[in-house]
């Protein structure tokens, strides 16, 4: 199942090399550390982990999983995605290039074991990629995200941010979901 072009992986390996390229998931870190702590996640599988920020910060908050699996396709040093109680898609969603945004969703819930943290940004970005198109390749609606994930997921809780452009998602897989009512 192809989630990313060629092109676009060239393009996201170039944005990496900016070390304010990623920054977002340290602010989500609170979240998702509440999040471990809540439902007593041992594994996490950080979904476009870039530099794993995500885990420097929750290592700070002394509460990072022993199990710890990054994942971006533009550190191929990472290797594939590996399921985890926890999955986190911190400022990566928005990003997707819309053809594959149906195959990271379904890739996300295979990978998923208890629950998923996303979030997702629906205003334009600041960055402009090199092709002149914004960083953020999809801007659409909550309503619309939702349709996306209520396909693979039970919603858990969505919740939005302060800005009102972006938004948190907790999700769990159907499967377990059925199994645990």
């Amino acid at each position: 199942m192809e989630t990313i072009s060629k092109e676009y992986l060239l393009m996201q390996k170039e944005l990496h090399l900016n070390l304010n390229y990623g920054v977002a998931s340290t602010h989500f870190a609170p979240i998702v550390s509440d999040i471990i702590t809540v439902y007593q996640c041992k594994s996490l599988s950080d979904y476009g982990a870039g530099k794993k920020r995500l885990a420097e910060a929750l290592n700070q908050l002394n509460n990072l999983p022993e199990l710890y699996f990054p994942y971006d396709p533009a550190f191929p040093e990472y290797g594939e995605p590996k399921k985890a109680d926890l999955i986190t898609c911190i400022d990566v969603l928005e990003h997707i290039e819309p053809d594959f945004i149906d195959s990271v969703i379904v890739e996300l819930s295979s990978i998923t074991t208890k629950h998923c943290v996303c979030t997702v940004n629906r205003a334009p970005a600041q960055k402009i990629l090199s092709d002149g198109r914004n960083a953020h390749l999809i801007q659409e609606s909550t309503s619309w995200w939702l349709e996306k994930f209520v396909k693979h997921f039970e919603v858990i809780q969505v919740s939005q941010m302060q800005d009102a452009h972006a938004f948190w998602i907790l999700l769990k897989p159907k499967e377990s979901y059925v199994k645990n009512t």
